[in-house]
């Protein structure tokens, strides 16, 4: 998805200049005429419906400086480029201080202002994600942090929001990965218990004989290897939200405990003399069907019940495949930080492999699968060669799949030769008869093997005419990365056309 710029220029004809350089930098122009348009476009829209503003800091009306001042307490995050044509000092000065990213002079050229606003939509994207793990660590998310666009997740916002509202418990449903812990961090921050402690346990990764101990807490010497006392989630919780996910793996005698524990609100910890009172908001999660699970008996009715008082449904990503553009810069972003690596982005035919892909490990898949790419890439911006195991899996694209390191490379079995103890082919004269059909020799005219790194620069012709020059599709096809493909073009002193 193009990202949005907002163009706040009075001038008609600048506007019209300025919207064509945006245009053809390939971002989306949106355009106020007004200080007060500008205002009001940006405090009404949408989470991430605005990247970037370039404004105009003489208007009549509210000038470009009291846009700035309006709109800052709002959106701290808006990277904005201001443009003047006076170019002092004291003006520069004053607008960063207000909050602009970055100026430039009137008349700027097209290149200036589109590497203004290249790095300022960088700059953009980190100040935010930073500003996100704060609110995350601080019990602060709210559900405007997550990009969550799409209709379906519009639906888990509104249910979220009103769960948001009250004390009642709250059953996260959904396949592993697609965010559920993210939907319950945001519905604390949307509530009274902001900033409150979050807790989260997941059931499915604890030992069922320590279940009742980590849950409930112990007291010293209760059990064996209970050298101290030990307070327990619920505890930890006091005061705050307890996330109890895969609570359909908790075992049936804790499952007893549980219901009395949201019934009364008491909890007895292990060898305790006398129970504890708490006061904790659940959000409980599952990927398992719980309904069936209590049918099978499996799962305690009464306790199902008494989760299952607000149900959210949270689709898996193969349902609103329009949020992997922004999950995959949101990564891009995140991971090219932590990593140190200079990226800007993805290619279009990346994105478009991405976008095919049915993603069964959900937003975790993405995720990682995003997090190996950026590891991984030779260029500025990921490539299809980056995601070979996806694009060996989606129809159209052929992309040949690197061996795990330390594990060689299948080796190829070509048809008809002999084979010597089942390992290594023995190539006969023929073998490879037909490979002067393709134009590359393997021997030379005196019947001598040539050499691995002819070979290889007679392939790389041959690709080079067959697409044309297409640099990416001839990188794709030969199973390199782009940038090796540049450097060995260059080694070669060949001429790339189109």
């Amino acid at each position: 998805m193009p990202t949005r710029v907002l163009i706040v220029d009075d001038d008609p004809t600048q506007r019209r200049i300025l919207e064509e350089i945006v245009r053809r930098g390939g971002h989306d122009a949106l355009l106020a005429e007004t200080g007060e348009q500008a205002v009001d476009r940006i405090r009404t829209a949408a989470h991430g419906e605005i990247d970037a503003v370039v404004l105009d800091l003489v208007m009549p009306g509210l000038d470009g400086m009291g846009v700035l001042e309006a709109v800052r307490p709002d959106v701290s995050s808006l990277p904005v480029i201001v443009q003047t044509a006076q170019g002092s000092i004291d003006t520069v000065v004053s607008a960063m201080r207000a909050g602009a990213s970055d100026f430039v002079v009137k008349p700027v050229s097209p290149e200036r202002l589109l590497i203004s606003i290249k790095n300022a939509l960088k700059v953009g994207a980190l100040q935010g994600e930073i500003k996100r793990m704060r609110r995350k660590s601080a019990g602060a998310l709210t559900f405007d942090d997550l990009i969550a666009t799409s209709p379906v997740m519009a639906q888990v916002r509104r249910l979220g929001e009103r769960a948001a509202r009250s004390n009642i418990p709250v059953l996260l449903e959904g396949e592993s990965g697609v965010g559920k812990e993210l939907v319950a961090r945001a519905i604390q921050g949307t509530g009274s218990r902001r900033g409150k402690p979050f807790v989260t346990v997941n059931c499915g990764a604890i030992p069922d004989t320590l279940v009742e101990s980590i849950l409930f807490g112990h007291e010293k010497g209760s059990f064996t290897g209970a050298t101290e006392k030990h307070v327990g989630k619920f505890v930890e919780a006091d005061g705050g939200t307890l996330f109890l996910d895969e609570v359909g793996e908790l075992p049936a005698d804790v499952q007893v405990k549980l219901l009395r524990a949201l019934q009364d609100g008491d909890i007895d910890p292990v060898g305790a003399k006398k129970s504890i009172k708490v006061d904790i908001r659940l959000i409980s999660a599952t990927n398992r069907d719980l309904i069936e699970m209590v049918r099978q008996g499996r799962f305690r009715e009464d306790l199902f019940y008494r989760l299952n008082v607000f149900p959210i449904l949270v689709a898996p990503l193969r349902e609103r495949i329009e949020e992997v553009p922004a999950l995959v810069q949101h990564f891009i972003t995140k991971f090219a930080n932590e990593e140190n690596r200079r990226l800007d982005g993805i290619t279009d035919e990346a994105m478009d492999l991405l976008m095919r892909y049915p993603w069964p490990g959900n937003v975790r898949q993405l995720e990682n699968t995003i997090f190996r790419a950026v590891v991984l890439a030779e260029s500025d911006r990921l490539q299809v060669e980056e995601f070979p195991q996806i694009a060996a899996i989606v129809d159209g694209f052929d992309v040949r799949i690197p061996p795990a390191p330390g594990r060689p490379a299948e080796k190829p079995m070509p048809e008809g030769p002999a084979m010597i103890g089942g390992d290594y082919p023995v190539i006969t004269r023929g073998a490879f008869d037909g490979a002067d059909d393709l134009g590359i020799r393997v021997v030379n005219d005196s019947g001598e093997m040539r050499r691995l790194e002819e070979i290889e620069a007679d392939m790389i012709r041959l690709a080079l005419s067959r697409y044309d020059g297409h640099m990416s599709k001839v990188a794709r096809k030969l199973g390199i990365g782009r940038s090796t493909l540049y450097r060995k073009v260059r080694e070669l002193g060949l001429e790339v056309h189109g």
